[in-house]
């Protein structure tokens, strides 16, 4: 396994190897789905001004293998999130890069329920402490 650093800023990591969906690995043109979401992401990041302060990397295997189209959210300070369960598109990854520009924005990396994105809700796994810290 190599390391590649990346800047340290907040970002969403994309699992470029995620399956297409809980019953299919890839879709009919044997594309994974994660590769699919990774590419979307990517690409409404680099065209909307709005996502500017959230970087976009894709990376092979968030060992989040029992779902399907996972995402990392994460940035220096504060609490990171493991999504996923998405459908590969443009509505879900903007829907991630709505949440992620918001959480960008916060101070430790707490978005008020009232403040997500509808294609957020139910997609979260699993909540991260920011290294060398504990949530209180």
């Amino acid at each position: 396994m190599d390391i590649l650093p990346v800047p340290d800023g907040p970002a969403v990591i994309a699992c470029n190897a995620c399956r297409f969906s809980k019953e299919e690995r890839e879709d009919g043109a044997g594309r994974r789905g994660g590769a699919m979401l990774a590419e979307e992401l990517a690409r409404l990041q680099a065209e909307d001004p709005a996502y500017a302060g959230v970087a976009v990397h894709a990376m092979p295997c968030l060992f989040a293998c029992t779902e399907f189209c996972t995402v990392h959210l994460r940035g220096p300070g504060k609490v990171g999130y493991i999504l996923g369960r998405f459908t590969p598109g443009e509505a879900a990854a903007r829907a991630i890069l709505d949440y992620a520009a918001r959480y960008a924005d916060s101070a430790a990396g707490q978005v008020p329920y009232r403040d997500w994105p509808d294609g957020v809700k139910g997609h979260f796994i699993a909540r991260t402490p920011p290294a060398g810290a504990l949530v209180a």
